[in-house]
C-alpha cells in the first residue's frame, strides 16, 4: 500500500516541549576550527585576503569568525593567509573587537558609524582601510551574505555589500590585483559553514527545540477570540533574538503591508499562520482555525485530503529517504515525485541548509550534484501553493548525522543524545514515520501537523501497512 493511502488525520499524543532553555555556547576549540577552516578554503581559492562584510541583517559570515553581529552599525574583518587579521568598526562597536572570538587588530572607521554621530577624521575609508594591510596586486575575495548563482552573469562580479566598500577595495588592489565575490567559502558547494561539530550542534538545537517549544504552545493557544499579539507572545521566548520576523496571523495577512501581530483576533474559520526562528531553527505552522472540516466553506471542506495529505506525504518522504552521501537533486526528484511542482506549486527548494540565520544555502534543487552530508543542519521548508486553499505547513529542523558522527555524540553529548533519541521514538512509534537512520530531530515537533487548529488532539500520522 502507498504511503499516502496510509496518511490519516486522527487522534495523536502531542510531543513533549523538551527545550533545556540553557544556551549552549560556543568553544575555543569550535571558533579555532572555523578560522582554519576559512583560511584553508581561501588557500584554496587562492586568495590572499578575505574581506568578510556585516551588518545586523547580513553579518552571519562575520559572526561565525567572531561570535558577535555588529548590532546596529556596519564592520569588517580582513583575513589574512600570513595570519595577521583586521576588524574595522564604528563608533559603538570599536570595543567589541577585544572581546571578538578571532585575534584581530581594530582599526577605526567612523564611516561606519549612524548618520551625524562624530566623524572626527582627516583620513578617506580608502585611506582608513588601507591600514587592515591590503596590498596592491593582491586577490581579494569579499563576502557578504550571498553568493550568486545566476547563468546570465559573472558571478564572481556580483557584489552585496555597500558600493564604496567594493570600490574602496578595488582602489587598493590596483589593476594588477583582483577582486571576487567569496561568499562561497562560507556558503558553496564546499563552504566551510555547510557542516557543523557537535559542540555547533548543540548550540543550534538550543534555537531549533526553543521554536519548536514556542509553536506548540502557539497552537495550544488558539481558540476563538485570542488576539494575534497573544499568539506573538507565546512564540517569542528567553529575550532571544529572532531570526526571521514573527509570524502571528489570523485571517487575510499583510493588510495594509504590516507583517507584525495585531490586535485583531481569532475568528472561526480563518486562515492561521504561525512561525518563529533562533539561532539554529525555524519553526511554522498554517492551517484553519476549524474544530472540523464542516466548519469550512464548503468548497474547500477537501482541504485534508486536497492539500494535507500530499504535502504531509511528501515530508514524511522527506524524513524516510533522505541519507548522507545522496545529491541534493536526487532528494529534489523524490519529493517532485510525491508531490509535483506543477500540481501543488512549490516555488522554493524541498529543504535548505539553516545556522545563525534561517536561510543559508541549498544543496536540494533541480539537477544538484551537491552532496547531502554528515552535519547539516535543515529545514524541511516545501510550502505548497493550491487555489482557493489556504497554506499548510510544518516547518522544523533536523541534523544529519552518520554512524560515525552519532557515535561520536553518544560519547560526547550524552543527554543531547537522550532527547535525539526521544525524538526519534516518538516520530516512529506516534507518528508512524519509518526514520532515516541518518535524521537527528532538534525539536519535539518535527512533523507534528495539526491542520485544524481548534481540534488539539488530532494530527496527521501514517498508519502501520498491516492495518
Amino acid at each position: 500500500m502507498d504511503t499516502l493511502e496510509r496518511i490519516d488525520y486522527t487522534q495523536v499524543t502531542p510531543p513533549s516541549p523538551d527545550c533545556t532553555q540553557i544556551p549552549v555556547m560556543l568553544t575555543d576549540e569550535t571558533m579555532a576550527q572555523r578560522c582554519s577552516k576559512v583560511l584553508e578554503r581561501m588557500e584554496a581559492a587562492a586568495l590572499d585576503t578575505l574581506v568578510v562584510y556585516a551588518d545586523l541583517e547580513h553579518g552571519n559570515n562575520f559572526e561565525y569568525l567572531t561570535g558577535f553581529l555588529p548590532r546596529f552599525e556596519e564592520a569588517l574583518l580582513v583575513l589574512h593567509q600570513g595570519g595577521q587579521h583586521y576588524m574595522v568598526m564604528g563608533n559603538e562597536n570599536l570595543n567589541k573587537v577585544a572581546s571578538a572570538r578571532i585575534p584581530a587588530t581594530p582599526i577605526h572607521a567612523p564611516h561606519f558609524s549612524l548618520p551625524n554621530q562624530p566623524m572626527e577624521t582627516t583620513q578617506s575609508f580608502q585611506e582608513i582601510l588601507s591600514q587592515a594591510g591590503i596590498q596592491a596586486g593582491s586577490c581579494v575575495g569579499i563576502a557578504g551574505w550571498k553568493m550568486f548563482t545566476s547563468s546570465q552573469e559573472d558571478n564572481s562580479q556580483l557584489f552585496d555589500v555597500p558600493y564604496y566598500i567594493v570600490d574602496a577595495v578595488g582602489s587598493l588592489v590596483g589593476s594588477s590585483g583582483r577582486v571576487t565575490n567569496a561568499a562561497s567559502i562560507f556558503i558553496g558547494d564546499q563552504g566551510a559553514r555547510r557542516t557543523n561539530n557537535i559542540n555547533e550542534l548543540e548550540h543550534y538545537e538550543f534555537g531549533a527545540s526553543l521554536a519548536g517549544d514556542c509553536i506548540l504552545a502557539a497552537m495550544d493557544l488558539v481558540e476563538e477570540g485570542v488576539r494575534e499579539t497573544e499568539l506573538g507572545s507565546a512564540l517569542n521566548a528567553l529575550g532571544q533574538k529572532n531570526s526571521v520576523v514573527t509570524i502571528a496571523a489570523s485571517g487575510p495577512r499583510f493588510i495594509k503591508a504590516n507583517p507584525y501581530p495585531t490586535q485583531r483576533t481569532v475568528a472561526l474559520g480563518d486562515p492561521i499562520s504561525l512561525t518563529v526562528g533562533y539561532k539554529g531553527g525555524l519553526s511554522s505552522r498554517a492551517g484553519y482555525a476549524v474544530q472540523d472540516a464542516s466548519q469550512l466553506p464548503e468548497p474547500i471542506r477537501d482541504y485534508v485530503d486536497v492539500v494535507v495529505k500530499p504535502y504531509f506525504h511528501a515530508y514524511v518522504t522527506w524524513l524516510e529517504q533522505i541519507r548522507c552521501g545522496m545529491s541534493g537533486g536526487d532528494l529534489y526528484d523524490r519529493i517532485q515525485t510525491v508531490m509535483p511542482q506543477s500540481q501543488y506549486h512549490w516555488s522554493l527548494c524541498p529543504g535548505h541548509l539553516t545556522a545563525d540565520e534561517e536561510w543559508l544555502a541549498s544543496p536540494i534543487y533541480k539537477g544538484s550534484q551537491e552532496a547531502i552530508v554528515s552535519g547539516m543542519l535543515f529545514q524541511i521548508d516545501m510550502i505548497p501553493s493550491v487555489a482557493g486553499y489556504g497554506a499548510t505547513n510544518a516547518e522544523s529542523t533536523v541534523a544529519l548525522a552518520d554512524e560515525e558522527l552519532q557515535q561520536e555524540i553518544q560519547a560526547q553529548a550524552p543527554a543531547f543524545w537522550a532527547r535525539i533519541c526521544a525524538r526519534r521514538r516518538y516520530l516512529q512509534q506516534e507518528l508512524g514515520i519509518q526514520l532515516s537512520p541518518h535524521v537527528l530531530p532538534l525539536t519535539s515537533t518535527v512533523a507534528y501537523l495539526r491542520p485544524l487548529l481548534l481540534e488539539k488532539g488530532k494530527a496527521m500520522k501514517v498508519r502501520p501497512i498491516s492495518t
